[in-house]
């Protein structure tokens, strides 16, 4: 996709509106060949990003409804990638882990995903350019965690890293 750079000088409105769509684009394009469905592997994510979470601190970090994330845990469960024990302080809970399993599904899709931008990175891009990048990034990073900053009140949903780790 060849799209035209904005404008010198353009304004912090329209660099972000194309900065959300170019990003949108690249991680839909690198996950095409994930194994893992985008919300079983954002709830292994939280799990190898946060902790052993309940299926409620999943389901509020997540910003959906108890059932809904409930059924996404009994899929992991399933698939040997997530395992529920009993909460050591209230019994009533079930406390979920990453299984290695989980953790080797989790990693094989974050590992396709590099390899494969990696390779576009080397197609599309001359070793300027991959600089040009790589400095970029910074930028990006600091605009994250501007963004972060503003966004870590009380139920301030955690969708997951836009490249969910990588």
């Amino acid at each position: 996709m060849s799209r035209q750079p904005p404008p010198p000088g353009a304004n912090a409105h329209t660099v972000a509106a194309r900065l959300r769509v170019t990003t949108g684009e690249l991680v839909r394009a690198a996950r095409t060949t994930d194994a893992l469905p985008p919300t079983r592997a954002a709830v292994l994510d939280l799990l190898d990003r946060r902790g052993p979470m309940t299926t409620a601190d999943l389901a509020a970090a997540r910003q959906v409804r108890h059932q809904t994330m409930a059924t996404t845990v009994k899929e992991l469960v399933s698939a040997g990638h997530v395992t529920a024990v009993p909460d050591a302080h209230d019994g009533r809970k079930k406390v979920l882990h990453l299984t290695s399993a989980g953790q080797d599904a989790l990693d094989h899709d974050r590992e396709n995903r590099v390899g494969r931008l990696g390779e576009a990175l080397a197609r599309a891009l001359g070793p300027g350019e991959l600089q040009d990048l790589a400095d970029a990034l910074t930028l990006i990073d600091r605009v994250t965690a501007a963004m972060s900053v503003h966004a870590e009140t009380p139920g301030a949903p955690d969708r997951g890293p836009v490249t969910g780790g990588c």
